[in-house]
Formats: C-alpha cells, sequence, structure tokens
C-alpha cells in the first residue's frame, strides 16, 4: 500500500518532529493530542522551525509555508478514519499508549497501519489489544527528530511483511536510514545508551568528576559528539527514568538500574532542557 496521509497521536516533542518532517516531505499529516492547546503550540514551534530553515535556504519559503498548510490541527481521533498510517507518539506508558490503539482499531480503516514511536516498550503486547496486529509495528525515532537520521523498524510476533514494507518506503522518503530490530527490550540502541547514561550519572552521583568533565572526557576520550549528561538532559530525565525502569523489569539484571541522583532529580522536576533545569541550567 502506497502511505500518502499519516496521523501522529502526540504533539510533545517527538510528535512534532515527526508532523514536521512527514509534512516537510510532502505527506498529509493529522496531527492529534488529547490538549488541544498542546497542538496549537507544537504547530507554532513547527512554524518557528520551519521559518528558520527557509532562512537558513535549507528549503524554500513557498516549501515551508506548503509544508505548514500540509499539518491538520485535529481535536478528535476520529478525524483519523481514512489516514493510511498511524504514528503514535504519547509517553512511554504501556497503558497509555494501549489506550490510543484500542480507542483507533474502532475508528481507522482495516487498510490503516499501526506504529508505536515507543523507545522500548513491547510491540507485541501494544498489538494485542488491536484489531489488526500483523499490521501493527514499531517506528522508533529519535529526537531531534528533523536532525538525527536514524528509524528503527521493530517486528511484533504477528507483524507482516507488507506492512514493514510500507513503514520503510515512508521512511525512506522522509531522508532517514532504517535499522530493523528483533523485539527485545529498549531494542539497540537504547539497550545500549542506557546503561551509559546511567553510568556518567553514577560517576556525578559519586563526586568523582564535575558534570563539565565527565562531558569532556567522553566527547574527547570517547570522540563523542555530546557528553552523556547533556544528552540525557535532551532526552529528558523522566524519560530516562522510564526507560532503565523498563529495561530493569524486562530483564531483571542489576546492570540497568538508575541511579538514585537520577530520581531526586526528576521528583524535583528536573527534567533537562523541556524544564529548563538538569545537569545543567538552561533558562538563560
Amino acid at each position: 500500500m502506497e502511505v500518502t496521509s499519516i496521523g501522529v497521536v502526540g504533539a510533545g516533542l517527538m510528535g512534532r518532529g515527526i508532523a514536521q518532517v512527514a509534512a516537510t516531505k510532502g505527506y498529509d499529516v493529522y496531527l492529534y493530542d488529547i490538549d488541544p492547546a498542546v497542538v496549537d503550540h507544537a504547530l507554532f514551534k513547527i512554524g518557528q522551525r520551519l521559518a528558520s530553515e527557509a532562512r537558513k535556504a535549507r528549503i524554500s519559503q513557498d516549501e515551508s509555508e506548503l509544508a505548514l498548510r500540509r499539518i491538520r490541527a485535529c481535536t478528535d481521533l476520529s478525524d483519523f478514519i481514512d489516514v493510511h498510517l498511524v504514528i503514535e507518539a504519547v509517553p512511554e506508558k504501556m497503558e497509555h499508549k494501549q489506550a490510543v490503539f484500542r480507542r483507533l482499531s474502532t475508528i481507522c480503516s482495516p487498510r490503516t497501519i499501526f506504529a508505536t514511536n515507543t523507545s522500548g516498550l513491547s510491540i507485541t503486547e501494544m498489538a494485542s489489544v488491536t484489531d489488526r496486529p500483523e499490521s501493527f509495528l514499531g517506528m522508533h525515532f529519535f529526537h531531534p527528530v528533523p536532525v538525527m537520521k536514524l528509524v528503527e523498524i521493530i517486528r511484533g510476533s504477528e507483524t507482516e511483511e507488507e506492512a514493514v514494507d510500507a513503514a520503510k518506503t515512508v521512511c525512506e522518503r522522509l531522508g532517514k536510514r532504517v535499522i530493523e530490530v528483533g523485539e527485545a527490550p529498549l531494542f539497540v540502541v537504547n539497550r545500549i545508551l542506557v546503561p551509559m547514561l546511567n553510568e556518567a550519572i553514577f560517576v556525578l552521583q559519586e563526586g568523582l568528576a564535575t558534570p563539565e568533565d565527565i562531558d569532556t572526557g567522553m566527547k574527547l576520550g570517547a570522540n563523542h559528539p555530546i557528553g552523556p549528561l547533556a544528552l540525557a538532559d535532551m532526552v529528558g530525565l523522566d524519560t530516562l527514568l522510564d526507560t532503565s525502569l523498563t529495561l530493569l523489569s524486562e530483564t531483571g539484571d542489576t546492570k540497568y538500574r538508575p541511579p538514585q541522583l537520577l530520581r531526586q532529580m526528576v521528583r524535583a522536576g528536573k527534567l533537562g532542557r523541556k524544564s529548563g533545569v538538569g545537569f545543567y541550567d538552561y533558562r538563560d
């Protein structure tokens, strides 16, 4: 099936990034969030980003305006009735994601493909509440979506090749590189990345070095483009904690335990860039 329209559920950082890239590449995009104000904010931020791209001559002014017009703000999931592909990008809680897909199963055309942008939850478990597990898969984008080139495509136990091929074609049109991943906790990238970020936080928690020196050490000593604590701030410390707990729960391996310092910062509302304060202060 050729995909020409994409519905995005969740208008936060990831959802609006996916919507922006899809609209820029010519897809008709339907953007929904349970809070209409979040959709309005997302459209505002997408407009700013597209205008910036035009100023930098990465796209033309006409392309910028056309892309923004391709995004339709939705106040009800019933607007998704005829979309070809739905990409869910709501917070990383299984019950929230399953609730979305239960509702979508009663609305969308039988030909609509369902995809989740989860960073590590079970595709099979999520698909089990739908009427189309054979057309359900993971499409894990990376933040920030307009910049990062990778998408992990993850099959559930019943995902059929037709859905995978359609998702691959969409990713290629979006200018993304695809890696196919078997279903396992946190897939590939986060399975490797999360323990590294947590270990950097343990080093800080133990008072072995400052945040700046930890990040400098990894940038200059391991040739990383960004330090692990700055990256954790970009990912969101609440997201990092959730994914750490998922990995710990799924594997039972204590090497994936989150640092107490991470728990404390999340409880204090210090979530990184999204809140203005994390391991660094972004309020200026």
